[in-house]
């Protein structure tokens, strides 16, 4: 792929080992790529992003999931955000790479949120494959894939 590309954070340094990983992250991205380092509004940072970028690549769609289920009350509020951000990525006139984590491989949580955060991220992780035009799972580092 060629073209300028945006490289879209949803982490947040709130320890000393996020912040560590973090500052890893930061050192090993090619200096090719223009950093953003937003939480929350990915949406409304995509809507800016589009027609200046040709590529953008957000990373991750579940922590940035985590992060709006801690700053947003209710299902309801939760679904209307993912079906937004579904929208902008939809609506994004160059490539879309968006990474996420497939967390309903394991054992059912024993706790509500956890379960909750299960069920939520499949359904995103259903919706954004659903729009893209191609969907890989890495396993062992290993990509397939699978539409």
């Amino acid at each position: 792929m060629t073209g300028k590309r945006a490289y879209i954070a949803t982490a947040q340094a709130l320890d000393t080992e996020m912040a560590s990983r973090i500052q890893h992250h930061r050192e090993r991205r090619a200096a090719a790529w223009d950093t953003y380092e937003e939480p929350l509004a990915i949406a409304n940072l995509l809507e800016k992003l589009n027609k200046r970028y040709q590529i953008v690549l957000l990373d991750c769609l579940t922590l940035w999931l985590s992060n709006v289920m801690a700053h947003t009350n209710g299902d309801d509020a939760v679904n209307s955000r993912s079906d937004v951000l579904v929208e902008a990525i939809k609506s994004f006139d160059g490539s879309s790479i968006i990474v996420s984590n497939e967390v309903g491989l394991g054992i059912v949580p024993d706790n509500p949120l956890a379960r909750r955060f299960r069920d939520f991220a499949g359904m995103l992780n259903q919706k954004v494959a659903q729009a893209a035009d191609e969907v890989y799972f890495t396993a062992a580092g290993i990509p397939m894939k699978i539409k």
